[in-house]
């Protein structure tokens, strides 16, 4: 098998990961830190992107690896339009989406931006690969029970897609030939229903519906909601930060680190107990509600992002999911990998880059 060298780019909000393989195998991985003080000279994500673009190339000439080297550069993707998913090839209709940032601004949106930017220097393609974006539902998942609502795919695709496919590898079957439950376990949580290769039903985990998560609210009381947003005490931003980024074990437990409340727990805090698994309890109802929409027939549960890394949690979990079926574990959140085999599934022409238009 020929072998192709990928750099894979992932901008966070205050770091750029980077990492270089030749086919799947890790050659260099670095961790970028950028200062709060340095992100704040610039007055949007995508002024950032001559100062992210300089430091991957800083550190990959540091450790003696040439920008012209590569076969192919790949970046994590960004806020786009809803799109299926797979490997895009970056073109101009996506950077310019992507710089304008009309569905939002977010440091993932440098990733194919970088991306392009490099692959030209190298004079090689660019891709992105499983955005958060990727929307493949069922019309019938979108109804919501309002007509002027439709729910919307917003998730973890890319660590999603990425360990059913690692699983259909490891029954030798494709990805497209399987049904799958696959729980993401992170700051934000995600339960998709993957059937023959499309997450026909997921919840919208940026916003935190579904279960609540270190630092989401999950889906809540619609009636208790409204009378909060009505109550003058409450602001539109208090209540939006409530629901996403202090809410969950926020809320309730002033941490959004799992480590930090299982401690808590080892120490006798029984509201600690009771609302860490509360959200276990809730991601198991909403992995049997996905085992519905397959019609029961699913060949694995898969659990992963970095709570999965839990026992105890896994542990409630599958309690509660194992008889519907075998619950497989993937701890953590290989994203640059994933972004690797993207590219390398079109390199290899396992699959064709898909045009984004």
């Amino acid at each position: 098998m020929k072998e192709y060298k990928i750099l894979a780019i992932n901008p966070g909000s205050t770091s750029t990961k980077i990492a270089v393989f030749s086919n799947e195998n890790l050659i260099m991985e670095k961790t970028l830190r950028h200062s709060i003080e340095e992100i704040q000279k610039y007055e949007s994500v995508f002024a950032q992107k001559s100062f992210r673009k300089e430091v991957i190339i800083e550190s990959l000439v540091e450790a003696g690896i040439s920008p012209h080297s590569f076969d192919a550069i790949v970046g994590r993707g960004g806020l786009l339009k809803p799109m299926e998913g797979g490997t895009y090839e970056v073109n101009q209709q996506m950077i310019e989406d992507l710089a304008n940032g009309e569905r939002g601004e977010h440091a993932s949106n440098l990733g194919g931006i970088i991306a392009k930017e490099i692959a030209e220097m190298a004079v090689v393609p660019a891709f992105i690969v499983d955005p958060v974006v990727v929307d493949e539902m069922d019309d019938i998942a979108r109804v919501s029970g309002i007509p002027e609502i439709d729910r919307i795919s917003i998730f973890h695709a890319l660590n999603q897609k990425a360990v059913a496919r690692r699983f259909a590898k490891s029954i030798g079957k494709n990805y497209e030939d399987i049904n799958v439950v696959v729980a993401h376990l992170g700051g934000g949580i995600s339960v998709g229903a993957h059937k023959k290769g499309k997450v026909v039903d997921v919840n919208n985990a940026l916003d935190g519906d579904g279960a609540f998560s270190p630092e989401r609210a999950g889906s809540l009381p619609s009636g208790q909601l409204i009378n909060m947003c009505y109550d003058e005490k409450y602001t539109k931003d208090y209540l939006k930060k409530r629901i996403k980024g202090n809410g969950g074990l926020v809320a309730y437990l002033n941490t959004n680190d799992a480590r930090e409340v299982e401690e808590m727990i080892k120490n006798g805090n029984q509201k600690a107990a009771l609302v860490y698994e509360a959200m276990a309890y809730q991601v198991a109802k909403d992995i049997g509600s996905s085992v519905a929409v397959l019609s029961c027939d699913v060949d694995a549960i898969i659990l992963t992002g970095g709570i999965a890394y839990s026992e105890m949690t896994t542990d409630w979990i599958k309690n509660r999911v194992n008889k519907m079926a075998e619950v497989v574990i993937y701890p953590g959140e290989d994203e640059m990998i994933a972004l690797a085999e993207g590219a390398l599934r079109v390199l290899y022409k396992e699959e064709e880059a898909k045009d984004y238009i």
